[in-house]
C-alpha cells in the first residue's frame, strides 16, 4: 500500500520517508537554522521528508515545562520556515479549534499519541484533506490501532501514516515490539516509527521526561529490519540544552548517521526481494 504526503508517495517499494525536527519552537532563528539543516542533511543522504515541529507541547509532565510560542504565534513562525526554507511541515494539533488554522500552514497533521483514539480529532484532522500522521498511543495495541486510521479513511481520506512510539507498561519505560510493524503492514497501514520518543523515560527526571539517546539508533536499525516506510526523529543542535524532551533528541550528526544506517538497510531489504 503507499499513501501520499507531502507531494511525495510513500509506502511499499517507495523511497523511506523522513519527519525530523526539534520537538518545540524555542524561537524564530532557531526553527529556521534546524530546519536548513535538516534539509540540508536529508539532501545529502537522498530522501523525501518533512520538517517537524510543534507550536504548543500539551502533553507536558509539569505546569512549569515549557511549551512553546502558541497557535497563532508558532503558525506564523512556521508558515516562514515553510516559505524561506522550501520545506514541507507536519505539526501536531491538540484540539478541534486548532485543526483548521494549521491546516492552512502544514502539509501533514499529527494526531498526538495520547489523543490518537479521539474520534472528533481524527476524523477533523482527515477531513483536512491534509497527510495525516497518526501516532500509535503507548496504550493501544498494534492490532487495535487500526481501527483509528480507519476513522480517517471512512472520512475520506487514504493518506494515513500510523506511527509506532512504543508501548508502556508502567514504571517510567517504553517498550517496542518490533513485531508491530508487520503487524500493522499486514492489516493494510502504512508505519513509521518514532525512534527518538520510544526511548523515553516518562517522568523520571525528577517531573520531566528523561531519555536514553544512546539507543535511539539501535532501535531505528532494528525497525528498519522489521520493515517501515518511514523514520520520525526529534534533532537538536545542542539536545542538552533543548527546552524540550533534549535526553532522547539526536544532534545533527547522529541523525545523519541513523538515517544513513536505516536507508541502507531499507535498501538491502529492498534488493533481497
Amino acid at each position: 500500500m503507499t499513501i501520499q504526503l507531502a507531494g511525495h508517495t510513500v509506502g511499499e517499494g517507495r523511497p523511506l520517508f523522513v519527519i525530523a525536527g526539534p520537538d518545540v519552537i524555542e524561537s524564530e532563528e532557531m526553527v529556521l537554522r534546524h530546519a536548513r539543516r535538516v534539509r540540508e542533511v536529508c539532501e545529502r543522504v537522498g530522501v523525501p521528508f518533512a520538517f517537524k515541529c510543534s507550536y504548543d507541547k500539551a502533553n507536558r509532565t509539569s505546569l512549569k515545562s515549557f511549551r512553546g510560542p502558541g497557535l497563532t504565534e508558532g503558525l506564523r513562525i512556521l508558515a516562514r520556515v515553510k516559505r524561506e526554507c522550501g520545506v514541507p511541515i507536519l505539526t501536531d494539533v491538540h484540539g478541534l479549534e486548532q485543526v483548521g488554522p494549521a491546516a492552512e500552514v502544514a502539509d501533514i497533521l499529527q494526531v498526538p499519541a495520547f489523543l490518537c483514539r479521539q474520534t472528533d480529532l481524527v476524523v477533523a484532522v482527515a477531513r483536512t484533506g491534509r497527510g495525516v500522521n497518526l501516532k500509535k498511543g503507548q496504550f493501544v495495541s498494534p492490532m487495535d490501532i487500526s481501527f483509528q486510521a480507519k476513522k480517517s479513511f471512512e472520512s475520506g481520506n487514504p493518506n494515513v501514516l500510523v506511527t509506532e512510539r512504543g508501548a508502556s507498561f508502567g514504571y517510567r519505560n517504553l517498550v517496542v515490539d518490533m513485531r508491530a510493524f508487520a503487524i500493522m503492514r499486514e492489516a493494510g497501514l502504512t508505519v513509521c516509527f518514532d525512534a527518538t520518543h520510544s526511548v523515553q523515560l516518562p517522568s523520571a527526571g525528577d517531573g520531566e521526561t528523561a531519555g536514553e539517546r544512546k539507543f535511539v539508533g539501535l532501535l531505528a536499525r532494528s525497525a528498519a529490519a522489521a520493515g517501515i516506510d518511514a523514520l520520525f526523529t526529534e534533532v537538536h543542535e545542542n539536545p542538552d540544552a533543548a527546552l524540550c524532551d533534549g535526553p532522547c533528541s539526536l544532534t545533527f550528526e547522529l541523525f545523519e548517521q541513523t538515517l544513513r544506517d536505516v536507508f541502507a538497510i531499507r535498501q538491502a531489504l529492498t534488493a533481497a526481494r
